[in-house]
């Protein structure tokens, strides 16, 4: 991939205008798996034409599902029904994408088939024992490099299903072991110690597989079939993420943002802002396939520090790189506890932004599972994102109310989850260009 660096200037004026984001990267993932192992056709509108999610598109290629696309943003997923997959010797490579990694672990660990699993540098880094070792407590048989990628799954185990309860609160392990259920004998029960988006769940029931879920709590049984339907996929929150705090931050703004996926699972940073302050409203709330969407009207009000509620955590570990610029700027300090899952990303989400943000003249001390962030003025500087796309975007944010330029070396990873990210951002009064 070809290097990519960024510059980001202060903003001349407020922020304004309508702002539609991609298509939700995990709703996006877990459409193209359930649309591939049902019995029919299924129609997918509002896909995230990422790098993340093409990636999953073309390992279920390899495996013998066939896709159209009729438009950008839109699939057909010819179906082959659970056991119709075909196995392959080529190496099936997921690029970035964790997400798609951990689930089609769980979807291929019952398989008559071998399968490897492989990806890009970062992702070879990421740990996948706590994937890994729950599928083969269900009998998987799975071989990693001392628990990261590649991962060598076998085919042919018979599994059972297991009661787990995950060390970590996650909806990769969950989705994983659900989709590892779907091939078990007996029941598959996942007892988390804190709830996480329930995407899979609520698309498994729209697919017409029986579950039983609550927050924190799912079970599926293996033996029945999954049938087609069709999928409209929300605009991503993780994405609208950037255009809230930038709202937020910059005096004067007022952005709408159009569609916005609003899964209780996935509101944290929403309530996480409007305890710091924000001017947050929701317009034109509504239902699509299981799904809660609404219209976002972000205005500008000047921000106070907080000790972040732990409950919150879990349902916005994807937005909190955002979060931290949030809380550079705001009056006081902020507390973050309880994100340690933030070092397992595509960085050490902890250690990336921290660094970045003490480049920049922010005093923030690293906690093991978080932050402690001294608000007030972000100078300028140059910053590392560490090849991740959430690192990148973020500091694209804190240039608009930086006292210099902001150089963020190593974006071009951007394009896995939000291609079309400066052309949208420019659109609505950000100053971005690229560097050198």
């Amino acid at each position: 991939m070809t290097r990519l660096d960024w510059l980001s200037r202060a903003a001349v004026g407020a922020l304004r205008g309508d702002v539609v984001v991609p298509g939700d990267k995990s709703v996006s993932h877990r459409a193209l798996m359930f649309g591939a192992l049902a019995e029919g056709t299924s129609h997918i509108r509002g896909f995230l034409e990422g790098e993340d999610t093409r990636a999953t598109a073309a390992i279920l290629g390899k495996l013998g599902v066939r896709f159209e696309t009729p438009a950008p943003g839109e699939r057909r997923v010819h179906g082959v029904g659970l056991h119709g997959l075909r196995g392959t010797t080529e190496p099936l490579d997921c690029g970035n994408a964790g997400t798609g990694m951990r689930l089609l672990a769980g979807l291929l660990a019952g398989q008559a088939f071998d399968s490897t699993l492989v990806g890009d540098e970062s992702l070879s880094r990421r740990p996948m024992r706590r994937v890994t070792d729950p599928l083969t407590t269900m009998g998987a048989s799975i071989d990693t490099d001392d628990g990261k990628p590649p991962l060598r799954i076998h085919g042919g185990s018979a599994l059972k299903g297991i009661t787990y309860h995950p060390p970590v609160a996650s909806a990769q392990i969950k989705s994983a072991l659900l989709l590892a259920g779907l091939y078990a004998e007996g029941k598959t029960e996942v007892i988390e110690p804190h709830p996480t988006r329930d995407y899979t769940e609520s698309m498994l029931k729209a697919f017409g597989w029986p579950i039983e879920y609550s927050p924190g709590k799912a079970t599926v049984e293996g033996g029945h079939t999954l049938h087609a339907v069709d999928v409209d996929v929300p605009a991503d929150i993780s994405s609208a993420a950037f255009f809230i705090v930038a709202a937020c931050i910059v005096p004067g703004s007022e952005l709408h943002l159009k569609g916005v996926g609003l899964n209780p699972r996935r509101t944290g940073l929403l309530a996480a802002l409007e305890l710091m302050g924000a001017d947050i409203s929701v317009e034109n709330e509504r239902s699509s396939g299981g799904e809660d969407i609404g219209d976002l009207i972000v205005r500008y009000r000047r921000l106070h520090g907080v000790a972040l509620p732990l409950d919150i955590v879990p349902d916005m570990i994807d937005e909190f790189p955002a979060l931290f610029v949030a809380a550079a700027v705001a009056d006081g300090l902020t507390t973050i506890r309880g994100a340690a899952e933030l070092r397992v990303k595509e960085s050490d989400r902890i250690a990336s932004m921290a660094a970045g943000l003490q480049a920049c003249g922010v005093k923030i001390d690293e906690l093991p599972d978080g932050a402690m962030i001294q608000g007030g003025a972000i100078g300028g500087g140059t910053i590392d994102s560490h090849g991740d796309h959430r690192i990148a975007m973020s500091f694209a944010i804190a240039g608009l109310v930086a006292s210099a330029p902001i150089t963020i070396g190593d974006c071009a990873n951007v394009a896995t989850s939000f291609p079309g990210f400066m052309e949208l951002a420019n659109g609505v009064g950000f100053q971005l260009e690229r560097a050198g």
